[in-house]
């Protein structure tokens, strides 16, 4: 153990390697504490400090529960991840800011995610990458000033571009500086299937949330080039309530930030890897 190597995770920023000397002495200044998250090469996902055992003068470990699903999670700052959601909304609206100011929200969000042994996550996608596809998608989200039809025509059109999208943020994902080997291989056309099917379920009231998780599972399961493949884990029932929840909260105004961080953390620990045991189609 002594030969290991340990980052630590606070305040929306990962931290390290640290050499095990080093890092004990980081818990002896308090400056990693018990609820502070920690990963080393072996662990199976990031912990928090107190639950690895050993690690934490006084602290217990959590019982282990033999699941080899590894979740991912996410250090959000309250104000600047609502200062980043107001920045897309503008972007959309203004239009010509938007490939700016999306880069900018991925290369500013990556680092503070957090994946089970791929420590220090970044982003290294340029604005000139694909800036016309975030113009586009903004643009055709005024279609629907144009009248309805206009609005229903924009859909496979804001499916394709989104896939676009999808596509050069997978590519674009890095660990510890180099680039993590994945690809999005979804077809467009079933992506924009999936949208087209989403906008129908809207007019069931509840069933898109259902549509909705079954489209993130099949988005993930067209993530490949990994030894380990991401699975989404959350019900349409969970997604509904929580969603409602939001909902609801977001009319009181002041909540607003809150309920935003809490709804995006609770996604993103729903994402999980596993162990491939078959050959990505």
């Amino acid at each position: 153990m002594s030969n290991r190597t340990w980052f630590h995770a606070s305040a929306g920023q990962q931290t390290g390697p640290f050499p095990e000397a080093q890092f004990r002495d980081l818990i002896v200044k308090g400056i990693v504490r018990s609820d502070t998250l920690v990963w080393t090469d072996g662990m199976a996902g990031w912990q928090k400090a107190g639950a690895v055992p050993g690690l934490v003068p006084g602290e217990l470990p959590a019982a282990s529960s033999g699941d080899a699903r590894s979740p991912l999670s996410v250090d959000l700052p309250l104000w600047s991840f609502l200062g980043w959601c107001i920045l897309l909304v503008i972007g959309n609206l203004v239009v010509v800011p938007a490939p700016w100011i999306a880069t900018g929200y991925y290369r500013w969000l990556f680092p503070r995610v957090y994946v089970p042994q791929r420590p220090n996550i970044s982003f290294a996608g340029q604005v000139g990458d694909i800036w016309h596809v975030f113009m586009a998608l903004a643009l055709a989200g005024y279609a629907g000033l144009l009248g309805d039809l206009f609005q229903l025509a924009a859909i496979p059109v804001q499916a394709f571009l989104s896939w676009m999208v999808l596509r050069w943020v997978v590519a674009n994902v890095n660990s510890n500086g180099q680039p993590i080997p994945m690809t999005f291989n979804g077809s467009p056309w079933a992506f924009i299937g999936w949208q087209l099917l989403m906008f129908l379920a809207l007019f069931t009231i509840i069933g898109w949330a259902w549509v909705l998780a079954a489209w993130v599972r099949w988005i993930c399961r067209n993530i490949v080039g990994t030894r380990r493949e991401m699975i989404f884990v959350a019900t349409g029932l969970q997604l509904l309530w929580r969603t409602v929840a939001f909902g609801l909260g977001c009319l009181l105004i002041i909540p607003i930030p809150w309920l935003l961080r809490w709804y995006f953390t609770w996604t993103m620990t729903q994402f999980e890897l596993v162990e491939r045991t078959r050959a990505a189609a």
